[in-house]
């Protein structure tokens, strides 16, 4: 299944001055802030999102839609680690997720999923990267 959706919630979002969120911006617009179900964490200096334990666990950022999701994604996924000549195992998975808009509607948006071990008092209980 294909998106041209991405969720965001770590350095790619809005308003970070890093190449690859640079990269997303020019290749893609911004839809809105959106959120959805996870639990985040601090993992060095960015986070990492995991699949949702409790039902209030919100993990909340950027929702864009790419121009060019293949080129784009593609650029993304070496970003995060992911790919068969990455380490072992991959930093993140990308997997489509139900994601919530401002205005309460809920579509399929790809999203990285961190894939390691996580410290439990390292969460970000707000669920808010820029706020923790």
């Amino acid at each position: 299944m294909m998106s041209e959706l991405i969720f965001v919630y770590g350095t790619l979002m809005r308003g970070f001055d890093h190449p690859m969120s640079k990269r997303l911006a020019a290749g893609a617009d911004f839809l809105g802030e959106a959120s959805c179900r996870g639990r985040l964490y601090m993992i060095a200096h960015y986070p990492g999102l995991l699949h949702a334990i409790a039902e209030d666990d919100v993990v909340y950022g950027d929702l864009f839609r790419m121009r060019d999701p293949d080129t784009l994604l593609a650029v993304l996924d070496d970003y995060e680690g992911i790919g068969p000549e990455q380490e072992q195992p991959q930093l993140y998975l990308r997997e489509l997720l139900p994601v919530t808009s401002g205005d309460g509607s809920v579509t399929q948006a790809w999203t990285y999923i961190y894939n390691r071990p996580v410290i439990e008092t390292k969460r970000i209980a707000s669920g808010r990267f820029l706020a923790p």
